[in-house]
């Protein structure tokens, strides 16, 4: 062998220099010599000849391969309590439980309003010919409702006071929550307001909500000073950490395995009830703008949609988001926010950060939204007339 040849001649050449302690010879470990060879064949046979196949394993490429990260023992993270563990079981025995669908699935259409809908006879239009495909419950927080359509006959709720920003909010539509799921039939759970109107025929409606696995729960992140900056309370660790905390509109859209969820929550809901509350220090806070999308981010994130199916229009920037009057209903208005297909928020922060996605619908991108709020009672008319014409789909 060439390297062995020149070793020894190197050896053997070795000159002692006058006056230099004598030493012996240093003999070379061959055996060193000889792996560190065979080793760097190896590599570079391993090298030129490596699988093509990219889901393969070599030391060249870590896709489809235990990384030294993978062997490494996992970080410790904090010690969950009692009952958080136990929330977590029946989370996910809840979530992992195979969706049997009823016979005659429908659709829960859940009202919190103050008083007497305003839409009654628009919503009766809309439910007219689908019997059996939908379900109704009123939550009147003020008055007892003077109902015109028979739709909405005996579906009043057991009600309480409910004050906005308040807890109350949450707990009525937990209440809403808890008198629809004792139907079995009812597998998707819709909220709505007083001021809310369709965008689209029942039928449209149905197939969107009832053939898809996700939730339609707004949700973002929002580092400002009515997001996480100013709204996150300490208080509310370890259970809710900051990395976690949400916002988003309240006007979910619920599966029902979402919905049981909701209702079997106490650990997350608890920390809301005691440290959410607008205008307290230390907990300066709106319970429904932050709830649900913090508690779905935290069980479920991959399960909801990131948006709510219900429009409103936040462009004038004020405290509250636009009202429509009779004069501004027209059929451009309703179909260009029916063309609406991205989902779009903006942080509280300086930095004023335009965030926007798609609305995607089993993988395809479609319009985001079903139904539209903030509508004023004098709209009533004018949508009527509309109503066929812009609810085709």
């Amino acid at each position: 062998m060439k390297t062995a040849k020149f070793c020894r001649l190197s050896t053997g050449d070795m000159q002692i220099l006058p006056g230099s302690r004598y030493r012996p010879p240093m003999k070379k470990p061959m055996w060193i010599v000889v792996l560190v060879s065979v080793v760097a064949v190896f590599l570079t046979c391993a090298y030129l000849f490596r699988p093509q196949n990219s889901t393969d394993c070599n030391m060249f490429s870590s896709r489809g391969c235990n990384t030294f990260s993978d062997w490494l023992p996992p970080i410790p993270s904090r010690d969950y309590t009692d009952e958080e563990i136990a929330a977590h079981v029946v989370f996910r025995d809840i979530l992992n439980s195979p969706v049997v669908m009823p016979p005659n699935p429908k659709v829960a259409f859940m009202f919190l309003t103050p008083g007497s809908l305003p839409f009654e006879k628009l919503w009766d239009n809309f439910f007219q010919g689908h019997e059996g495909k939908f379900s109704v419950y009123v939550h009147a927080s003020q008055t007892k409702p003077v109902h015109v359509s028979r739709y909405f006959v005996n579906r009043d709720i057991r009600s309480d006071q409910v004050i906005w920003g308040k807890m109350s909010m949450v707990e009525a539509e937990r209440r809403l929550l808890a008198n629809a799921l004792q139907d079995p039939n009812n597998q998707h759970f819709v909220l709505l307001s007083d001021s809310c109107v369709p965008l689209y025929n029942f039928d449209y409606i149905f197939d969107y909500l009832m053939y898809t696995n996700i939730s339609f729960v707004d949700c973002f992140w929002d580092p400002g000073p009515v997001g996480n900056s100013g709204r996150y309370s300490e208080h509310m660790l370890p259970e809710v950490e900051l990395k976690d905390f949400r916002k988003g509109a309240q006007w979910f859209s619920l599966k029902r395995k979402h919905a049981l969820i909701v209702m079997a929550d106490h650990v997350y809901y608890s920390k809301f009830q005691a440290h959410c509350e607008p205008g307290v220090d230390g907990k300066n806070c709106i319970p429904d703008e932050h709830y649900l999308p913090t508690f779905f981010t935290i069980v479920d994130p991959g399960g909801i949609a990131n948006w709510s199916v219900t429009h409103v229009d936040w462009s004038e920037q004020k405290w509250h988001p636009k009202s429509y009057r009779a004069q501004d209903i027209t059929y451009e208005l309703l179909k260009n926010i029916t063309s609406i297909d991205e989902s779009v928020h903006v942080t509280s922060d300086e930095k004023k950060e335009v965030q926007i996605w798609p609305c995607l619908w089993n993988g395809i991108q479609k319009p985001c939204y079903l139904f539209a709020r903030k509508f004023s009672p004098d709209t009533e008319d004018n949508l009527l007339k509309l109503f066929s014409n812009y609810t085709s789909a």
